[in-house]
């Protein structure tokens, strides 16, 4: 197949929007690229096997952007965290037939140029496709925020928003391994019940269903509230703000309930981070890449241990790629949002 000229179906962003995003913001075509790394290029050819539908991924859709990151490129295909086989390589350090994990394009095959973040991934008894979840950027927020932001304590009590995502279902099993008191919240039934019976959370709750936040804190932390884990922003954020103890402390990982507002939402109850010596910190899983050997070793171990497990909401397809992404706003996917392209 090296060097062969082939059909390549893509996700193509249309263009810059405002609000949440549609199936229509993007739009599957067919292109050709050919099955070689050029001479001179360090790059590789990749075949994209998993793809991973991430929050963050909706500010790239903005044409300006205060991130750490750079806008999506309008007519070009999209592109996020994935698991791929290397088909021809221009690099040393990577061979055909290696699989590898990082950024590649939303597309069957990829011609990848930044390789300095690649991770290289030896199949075991760790599906692939948990590489984009629970070993891969999601998983790896989960225990930099948990325990280098959070700095748990065994007994402390815990809250999640947005729990039984990539993120926050790791971060209550986390937390309980560490012996912690742990809520979450979510946005049904389904995932509360997966909440409690499956992921091992003490208590959670469908927000929802719940008119008065307060109160509802109110009811699961009579005692207050140590850590809240953050994946949500705006009126839970100001709710918990309310019941957390001091000296409590908040990671602020994730704005999913403003991430595709136009305006969003002001905080009002700021004033309890004073009152209650509250350290509020915003972070990101690359501040912590020297970690990032030490959580794989963990979490594989517990995983394979049965102590912890992880869900993932498998699409088929790349051309149900855009459907998927989709569906993070409304809460559609239950638990981690993986596309499969292709099979091994």
């Amino acid at each position: 197949m090296e060097g062969v000229e082939v059909a390549n179906k893509q996700v193509i962003f249309k263009g810059f929007i405002d609000g949440i995003p549609k199936e229509t913001d993007m739009e599957v075509k067919v292109g050709k690229i050919e099955l070689k790394a050029p001479k001179g290029s360090s790059a590789l050819l990749v075949k994209n096997l998993y793809l991973s539908c991430d929050p963050y991924m909706r500010g790239r859709m903005r044409e300006f952007y205060d991130s750490y990151i750079p806008p999506f490129v309008p007519g070009q295909a999209l592109e996020g965290f994935g698991v791929s086989r290397v088909i021809d390589s221009d690099n040393p350090d990577y061979k055909p037939g290696d699989f590898i994990s990082g950024i590649t394009g939303w597309e069957e095959y990829s011609l990848v140029h930044r390789t300095g973040q690649l991770r290289k991934i030896h199949p075991d008894d760790i599906p692939l496709s948990f590489n984009v979840g629970l070993l891969g950027m999601p998983g790896f927020t989960a225990y930099a925020g948990f325990f280098e932001v959070c700095s748990p304590k065994k007994g402390e009590y815990v809250f999640v928003s947005a729990a039984s995502g990539a993120v926050g279902q790791l971060v209550g099993q986390l937390a309980k391994l560490h012996g912690c008191y742990v809520v979450g919240s979510a946005g049904s039934s389904q995932k509360v019940d997966l909440l409690k019976n499956k992921l091992g959370f003490d208590e959670a709750f469908n927000y929802k269903e719940e008119t008065d936040l307060n109160a509802t804190l109110e009811r699961y932390f009579p005692q207050g509230i140590d850590i809240y884990f953050d994946n949500v922003g705006g009126d839970m954020l100001d709710a918990a703000l309310l019941k957390m103890k001091p000296f409590g402390r908040i990671a602020v990982c994730g704005m999913v309930s403003q991430q595709s507002l136009s305006k969003t939402e002001g905080i009002h109850n700021l004033f309890c981070l004073i009152s209650k010596r509250i350290r509020m910190q915003g972070f990101l899983q690359s501040d912590y890449l020297d970690l990032f050997p030490q959580f794989l070793e963990y979490v594989s171990s517990y995983y394979k241990q049965g102590k912890i497990v992880y869900i993932e909401d498998m699409n088929e397809g790349l051309e149900n790629a855009p459907s998927a992404f989709v569906g993070l706003f409304s809460g559609k996917n239950v638990g981690k949002q993986v596309v499969h392209v292709a099979d091994e």
